[in-house]
């Protein structure tokens, strides 16, 4: 039988940190899932950390081929999935213990309207590169409970930023994500991007409890990613727009573009403030 979560592993040049990842996945207090990683022609050892792990039953291991960055890793390894739902942790980032049963319990109470629910989010923590929290259960925006996806959508698009957070927060319906064509290829709003023609099939759920951990790093902070993450955030803003018109106006477009080059502003400054913490 094919198991009820996928959790999916895109790797690349995460040695430092790839078995952190992987214990926090194989420590879940839910059971019934997989564990497939995928790692993109890495150089630096990180196939090598994923084989300790070998002789666990749930990990298949698979090597993507270079080239296509990380849409054709993240969709390489997903279209490997089996399970009902589906959870991509990158790397380098954690998931709490619980985060699967949490996750899947929120689905489950809903009974017969769980058939309705394409995505579930939580907020995550972000840590430095030592693994320390700096920022704790960050994100949704306000969003609680069982919410319209096509709301969530406009909520995200106002925000200038990426409400549902990485997709190591997010849980997916595998189906959803399949009718939607996969993860997108939208540069820096990869995740959000994906997340957009999923919400518009259905609701989602957004629970209040952190947990997961996104780890920021130095390669975060320049001028040029500042302006290429608010170019990418316009982008995803007027297809967001184009999937859902009636109901995300031209003036929710014009006021997450300005929210979103304020917030790449601040992230700048934090990463600059944050400093060696960002470093392994």
């Amino acid at each position: 039988m094919s198991p009820r979560v996928s959790v999916v592993v895109p790797t690349y040049n995460n040695a430092d940190f790839v078995a952190e990842t992987l214990r926090s996945i194989l420590a879940q207090t839910f059971t019934d899932f997989e564990l497939i990683v995928a790692d993109h022609s890495s150089t630096d050892g990180t196939w090598e950390a994923v084989e300790q792990f070998a002789a666990d039953s749930r990990l298949r291991m698979v090597r993507t081929p270079t080239g296509g960055g990380a849409p054709a890793n993240w969709n390489r390894v997903t279209r490997l999935a089996q399970g009902e739902f589906v959870k991509l942790v990158c790397g380098d980032d954690l998931i709490y213990p619980d985060m699967l049963e949490r996750q899947l319990a929120a689905v489950d109470a809903l009974g017969a309207r769980s058939q309705d629910v394409v995505l579930v989010a939580s907020r995550r923590d972000l840590v430095d590169a030592r693994g320390d929290v700096f920022v704790r259960a960050r994100g949704l925006g306000g969003l609680s409970g069982v919410v319209d996806g096509r709301v969530a959508l406009r909520a995200t698009v106002r925000s200038g930023g990426n409400l549902f957070g990485e997709p190591a927060c997010v849980l997916m319906r595998r189906s959803a994500l399949e009718a939607a064509g996969g993860w997108q290829d939208l540069g820096y709003y990869l995740d959000a991007g994906s997340y957009a023609p999923v919400l518009v099939q259905g609701d989602m759920i957004a629970l209040p409890e952190s947990l997961a951990s996104f780890r920021v790093s130095a390669q975060q902070w320049s001028v040029r990613l500042m302006r290429e993450q608010a170019d990418a955030a316009a982008a995803f803003h007027s297809s967001a727009r184009d999937l859902v018109p009636d109901l995300i106006s031209p003036g929710d477009v014009k006021l997450g573009n300005a929210r979103a080059r304020l917030l790449a502003l601040q992230r700048r400054l934090a990463y600059t403030v944050l400093g060696r913490r960002m470093r392994p």
